[in-house]
């Protein structure tokens, strides 16, 4: 019987979620497997992957043949690593100190890496949530602004039509005042 590590669909439609497991070769995608040796949840940014280290590795060295999205899911969490590293080790190439040492620090540099691209998707949100703030002031203190803008012609245009009826009170009122001295100097 060959053994395949492969992924399980599971989760709605349109919102895959995967197990990844140790099943035969032969069984069906979603049917019967031999061990669950972890998750992985692409839905998320970056991917969520949980995986049993030393399960995969144990399937490995039993030789399981990955497929290709489990071999880059095994790659990716250092699997294939350590996987490596072991067979340096049954050479005597390696000891287990050595090998554990190289995948410490290559598990380290890759949590660093994971971590640099959660900070600068959370930077970059932030970025883009200030640049829609911004734009939502601006287009407020327009919308402000035109508003005064129309109320100062409103009342600019009322004044005038006040400004004539005065000046036309005035201008009648004026000659009576005229013929008032007039008559009060004969």
């Amino acid at each position: 019987m060959s053994v395949k590590i492969r992924l399980q669909r599971h989760g709605k439609k349109g919102k895959p979620f995967y197990w990844v497991v140790a099943a035969d070769a032969r069984s069906k995608r979603d049917g019967k497997y031999l061990e669950k040796i972890g998750t992985y949840n692409p839905n998320t940014n970056p991917a969520t992957i949980d995986l049993n280290l030393d399960s995969a590795v144990k399937w490995l060295h039993n030789g399981a043949q990955p497929t290709d999205t489990a071999k880059a899911i095994l790659s990716y969490k250092g699997a294939l690593l350590k996987h490596h590293l072991d067979g340096g080790i049954r050479k005597g190439a390696l000891t287990q100190e050595q090998a554990d040492a190289k995948l410490a620090t290559w598990l380290e540099a890759k949590t660093g890496k994971v971590d640099a691209k959660k900070e600068g998707l959370t930077k970059a949100q932030a970025d883009v949530k200030a640049k829609a703030f911004k734009a939502e002031q601006d287009v407020n203190a327009k919308r402000l602004a035109a508003a005064a803008q129309a109320e100062a012609d409103a009342i600019a245009a009322a004044t005038p039509a006040v400004e004539e009826e005065v000046a036309e009170v005035e201008a009648e009122e004026a000659p009576a005042a005229e013929e008032n001295n007039e008559t009060t100097e004969a």
